[in-house]
């Protein structure tokens, strides 16, 4: 896969820096703004770009800087105009984390944050009927696997997870319209130091796998 363009470095560093206990990573805020882009009336920016740092609508980015918060403004829309134009096209690239141990792509954190952005606008995925019915349906269920909170038996999950990452691709072209949607090869952005740990212990990496 590619490495990670410096753009979305770059706004993965604003993200970090974030005056939040838990702010947004970057494959997280994809997913979310994802989401945003599949609604038929998306919201406008000054109610969903808020909830990015958990804030009220209408709140002004929490930058003491006042180029910090223009840039960081920018560089979210930048990116939320582009997954419009990609679904457009059918060639939506998902920023997925990958496990820098064994390679797995961990599109549990980007489905975490476009369930967050289905909780923005639950209106447009309640209502979802027919095949677009069908599609949001399996987009749960990916959503609670990721979540630990499936039903499913150990080999059903095994088998979800070994094909999430193109069928995500798969089932947000059919909810933009695009049935013939192509799966393109996603960027790839490496855990790091400051990310959780793909071990699942709930430190950042620098303080556990990555330590040494």
């Amino acid at each position: 896969m590619p490495s990670l363009p410096s753009r979305f470095r770059r706004l993965d560093g604003i993200l970090a820096d974030l005056p939040m206990d838990d702010p947004m990573l970057l494959s997280e805020l994809d997913g979310y703004l994802t989401a945003i882009a599949l609604c038929p009336a998306p919201p406008p920016p000054a109610l969903w770009m808020p909830p990015i740092w958990d804030g009220a609508a209408g709140e002004a980015v929490p930058f003491d800087d006042a180029t910090d918060a223009r840039l960081f403004g920018e560089m979210v829309m930048a990116r939320y105009r582009e997954i419009q134009r990609d679904l457009d096209r059918a060639k939506l690239q998902p920023i997925f984390d990958i496990d820098e141990r064994n390679g797995e792509v961990m599109w549990e954190i980007w489905i975490d944050g476009f369930a967050f952005g289905m909780e923005q606008q639950p209106e447009r995925w309640d209502g979802a009927a027919g095949d677009d019915g069908a599609a949001v349906a399996e987009l749960r269920t990916l959503i609670d696997v990721a979540r630990d909170a499936s039903d499913l038996d150990g080999e059903a999950i095994n088998a979800l997870c070994d094909v999430a990452p193109v069928r995500i691709v798969e089932l947000l072209g059919r909810l933009h319209g695009a049935p013939s949607a192509v799966v393109a090869e996603v960027p790839a952005a490496k855990v790091g130091r400051n990310d959780p740990c793909p071990c699942g212990s709930g430190r950042k990496s620098k303080k556990c796998c990555a330590v040494g």
